[in-house]
């Protein structure tokens, strides 16, 4: 399906289903796109690694994972509130790869939904390569980035992809890194404290060279923001999902 025609769709569906809620198409919440118990019954990432957003068993706020206390990811804490699961994998995949705005509009709902005003001074989204940007016709990195930054009134500074490395897909953490390296270049000096911008974090070996970059670049505090948060037992395999 072209990228017109679901923007038509979507347009076509906001005025046709004022109110509703977008999972179920039930009464939506006042001023939220979903109802109460879609909200409940999303798969929300609790708890999880506060390090590198790694989903976890039991209750509570989550501890720091083994991975983390082995080998601490260049950035210094994720904010990944929902899982790659049911209702918001169909999200992610709908705004991923057919460029939905009705569902990327419902994700950064979804994210700023419990976010407080962020010690970060500016944003950084994790770039395509032009190559790939063009083939697509979409950068859903780029789009959140954007979105949010005017949301919470902080700039946005663009990185560059200087190689157009391989597909992620079935690629595990090692390997994933070493396809990386290098792989991204920021011109303009950062400040102190930034946030990476993503959809979805896989393993955490994008939004890690992407850090690296950024800790180069000048900035010595750096948060990892994604939409959703894949666990790492199904990361290799995650359908359709090779980001990071």
């Amino acid at each position: 399906m072209s990228t017109s025609i679901i923007h038509w769709v979507d347009h076509a569906l906001r005025r046709a289903l004022p109110g509703r809620c977008a999972f179920c198409l039930g009464p939506a919440e006042r001023q939220a796109p979903w109802c109460h118990d879609c909200l409940l019954a999303l798969p929300w990432n609790l708890p999880a690694c506060p390090r590198c957003g790694e989903p976890q068993a039991g209750q509570g706020l989550g501890r720091p994972c083994g991975a983390c206390l082995r080998r601490p990811p260049a950035f210094d804490r994720t904010r990944a509130p929902l899982r790659y699961a049911g209702a918001v994998e169909g999200l992610v995949r709908a705004f991923k790869f057919h460029a939905s705005p009705r569902a990327g509009s419902v994700l950064l709902e979804l994210f700023l939904r419990d976010l407080t005003l962020p010690p970060v001074a500016a944003l950084v989204a994790v770039p395509l390569h032009d190559r790939r940007a063009r083939r697509r016709g979409f950068d859903q990195a780029d789009w959140l980035a954007r979105r949010l930054a005017r949301r919470l009134e902080l700039p946005w500074i663009e990185a560059r992809r200087v190689r157009d490395t391989p597909s992620q897909r079935g690629l595990d953490r090692p390997a994933r890194r070493a396809n990386l390296r290098r792989a991204f270049r920021i011109d303009s000096a950062l400040p102190a404290r930034v946030a990476l911008v993503d959809d979805v974090m896989t393993t955490g070996a994008t939004l890690e060279a992407l850090a690296l970059a950024c800790r180069r670049a000048g900035a010595e505090t750096v948060e990892a923001w994604a939409m959703a948060r894949t666990p790492l037992e199904s990361a290799a395999g995650a359908p359709g999902i090779s980001g990071d």
